[in-house]
């Protein structure tokens, strides 16, 4: 890792802007969340998918990215040093479809029950609040350091 000497201590060089690439996956990530509770929201009702059948609930999957993976680096000592959150992938909710008596719908079964998709519009929009306070939580963050980053070329200048 290159290293500058300032006044007999040592500053490392490749950990400045870690704090501000960790909140931009961050960023990635919950905008991600939102845009699939925000699909999940507006299939809510559809009884018939691509798939066959009404639609099945979207999970974002999340995992940590360690920064021996991003930057080759080794971990120190017994901790790992993240390195922010990535997007694994998003994975259909296995979750029994309810059942709701409609015996005029084209969708419903001979004795008139329809399968509804399983997404529960109130935990769609507990996860849409989530996702857009972390999102906002990660954007403050950004701007902190931001501020901190301007200040300190400010000292310099000065």
């Amino acid at each position: 890792m290159k290293t500058e000497r300032q006044g007999g201590r040592a500053m490392k060089i490749g950990n400045v802007f870690a704090s501000a690439d960790i909140s931009a996956t961050g960023l990635k990530a919950e905008r991600m969340r939102m845009e699939v509770a925000a699909g999940n929201i507006a299939n809510a009702n559809a009884t018939r998918s691509p798939d066959g059948g009404p639609y099945r609930r979207q999970q974002v999957v999340f995992e940590t990215q360690m920064q021996s993976a991003l930057g080759g680096m080794v971990s120190q000592g017994s901790q790992s040093q993240l390195g922010g959150v990535g997007v694994v992938g998003i994975e259909s909710d296995r979750s029994p479809f309810p059942k709701v008596y409609n015996p005029g719908h084209p969708d419903a079964d001979p004795d008139g029950f329809l399968q509804m998709p399983n997404v529960a519009l109130p935990m769609e929009m507990v996860d849409l609040m989530t996702a857009s306070r972390s999102y906002e939580a990660n954007l403050k963050s950004l701007e902190v350091f931001r501020r901190m980053a301007e200040q300190t070329l400010e000292l310099m200048r000065g």
